[in-house]
């Protein structure tokens, strides 16, 4: 039977609700399943769950945006923006009678919800994959001590998380998530072709910390930095906050290969209290997210828009 996981690509989240989810449906099904992973994203250039990409007997959507169809079998999802339209969550809402369809706005991480879904609902036994569980729940709700910690990059299971978030398309998840369904998370991190991949990246994560350094405008509580005049493999915000303890949120926009794409975040350690829903800002100009996180992605005809919109949001979040 053709089980299709379309799962939030180059995102450990979305690496680790596919692992989870995979272990689920084995567990489920009597007969064997041939599991096809396919990496969906919001950005230009990235593939979207929709019904030409649901093409199996069973198909699942995890960690991302809900496609009303009903051939859809199972979905997971924790972002506040996983409906875009009121359609859809009345179509969800019909769907969940089948007791194949969660959704947690409160959930940490949807790799977290599979698991707890997994345990209380289908009594199926995660305890192995436990290690993953945590990495990914700390990684996806930003449970770090401090912000130096989260861009920390000595740690090998840090480097998988910069590994995957540059490199998870649909065939690297199909070479993965088989690994760390029958490895542990140390492991497959320690993996020949993990650190070849991570050594480059570690290169440009020193220039991009320090691009950051040289671009970043305080405007009172919020960092805001611009970092379009060449292009970035991705768009981070946990620096800013390394750099700037004390500020509350940052806006970044950064150019990469399809297009600007703008990342707002809430700083967990500045030691003030959050006031404003990421996910709510990002959503008016068609992005989505959490509330302590979000990002917009725009096309390369964009960029003069895409900066016009990272400044609004700078200034409404200096309040």
């Amino acid at each position: 039977m053709k089980l299709v996981v379309a799962t939030h690509g180059h995102c450990f989240d979305g690496l680790g609700s596919a692992v989870l989810f995979t272990h689920l449906a084995r567990a489920l099904h009597e007969e064997p399943l041939e599991v096809t992973y396919r990496a969906c994203g919001y950005g230009g250039g990235q593939a979207r769950a929709d019904d030409a990409m649901l093409d199996g007997e069973l198909n699942a959507i995890l960690d991302y945006r809900y496609h009303p169809t009903d051939k859809l079998s199972w979905y997971f999802d924790h972002h506040q923006t996983a409906f875009e339209t009121e359609e859809s969550r009345q179509h969800f809402d019909k769907r969940q009678a089948t007791g194949r369809f969660f959704y947690d706005a409160a959930a940490s991480s949807c790799t977290k919800l599979i698991a707890n879904v997994a345990r209380e609902r289908f009594d199926i036994d995660c305890s192995g994959l436990d290690e993953l569980v945590t990495w990914a729940d700390r990684i996806d709700s930003a449970r770090f001590g401090s912000a130096a910690e989260a861009v920390d990059r000595s740690d090998p299971i840090m480097q998988l998380v910069s590994v995957v978030e540059h490199y998870g398309d649909d065939a690297f998840l199909t070479r993965l998530v088989p690994e760390l369904l029958t490895r542990s998370l140390a492991d497959v991190a320690s993996r020949s072709e993990v650190k070849s991949r991570y050594r480059p990246l570690g290169r440009k994560h020193d220039r991009y910390v320090d691009r950051v350094r040289k671009s970043s405008l305080r405007q009172g509580r919020v960092v805001f930095v611009d970092l379009t005049e060449e292009v970035l493999d991705s768009v981070g915000k946990f620096v800013t906050y390394a750099l700037f303890p004390d500020s509350v949120y940052s806006v970044v926009i950064g150019l990469l290969k399809h297009g600007p794409k703008i990342s707002v975040g809430y700083n967990p350690w500045s030691g003030r209290p959050r006031d404003a829903d990421i996910s709510s800002i990002c959503a008016r100009y068609g992005g989505g997210g959490h509330p302590v996180v979000g990002g917009i992605a725009f096309s390369n005809s964009e960029i003069d828009r895409a900066r016009n919109v990272a400044r609004e949001i700078a200034a409404e979040l200096a309040g």
